[in-house]
């Protein structure tokens, strides 16, 4: 959403990823398809950071890809904490669980294969931070499942709401599935009296959404 030389100087000026990370980075780049979906150095950091501000022990992942945010996210979890990061992609499991081995946070790290909306039903555990990164047409569902079992003063963050400035798109009667379901969500939780939110022009767009 800025020029890239600007995009560089963030990256640049900011904590840098280590060699595990670019690890991730570039075999998802080599081996997987539709790379861009990685968080990045930024992102990764971002997410780090918020985790460890926010004091979580108990973190949800809604889309885990290569993993790359995962291990963010899980270096800013308090002591006893632990990430539950739910994909429903199960050729990428093995290159995962490697990466999680290789990270030293496998005791930290819970990671579920299968339908994330199955997933969520069928549990009824609660969370202090969760981070929606899956398919944008069930953000909203997501929403739903999630904010009432996010303690008061939890984070929601959802990723991608700006979906490359579609959200903008003049003919309304013509949007694509997925440029609809970020509308609606991003509506949803815009009215929603549960929370305080703010949405971020970071990368394609966050949303900081907090249960108050």
């Amino acid at each position: 959403m800025i020029p890239e030389e600007l995009w560089s100087y963030c990256v640049e000026h900011s904590s840098p990823e280590d060699e595990l990370l670019a690890r991730i980075s570039r075999e998802t780049h080599l081996k997987v398809l539709k790379p861009r979906m990685l968080s990045g150095p930024l992102q990764g950091k971002f997410l780090e950071m918020l985790v460890k501000m926010t004091g979580a022990k108990k973190v949800l992942e809604i889309g885990t890809f290569t993993g790359y945010a995962t291990i963010c996210m899980a270096r800013g979890l308090s002591d006893g904490g632990t990430i539950q990061t739910l994909d429903k992609n199960e050729e990428l499991e093995e290159m995962v669980r490697g990466f999680f081995k290789l990270s030293g946070l496998e005791k930290k790290i819970d990671y579920r294969l299968g339908h994330a909306l199955d997933l969520l039903a069928d549990s009824t555990d609660s969370f202090d931070f969760v981070f929606i990164d899956a398919d944008k047409q069930n953000y909203t569902n997501y929403y739903d499942l999630i904010v009432e079992r996010l303690r008061p003063g939890g984070l929601i963050v959802a990723d991608n709401i700006l979906w490359s400035g579609k959200v903008l798109a003049e003919n309304r009667k013509k949007l694509d599935k997925d440029t609809a379901a970020i509308m609606a969500f991003n509506k949803k939780v815009q009215e929603d009296p549960r929370v305080e939110n703010v949405v971020l022009p970071i990368r394609d767009g966050i949303t900081l959404a907090r249960k108050r």
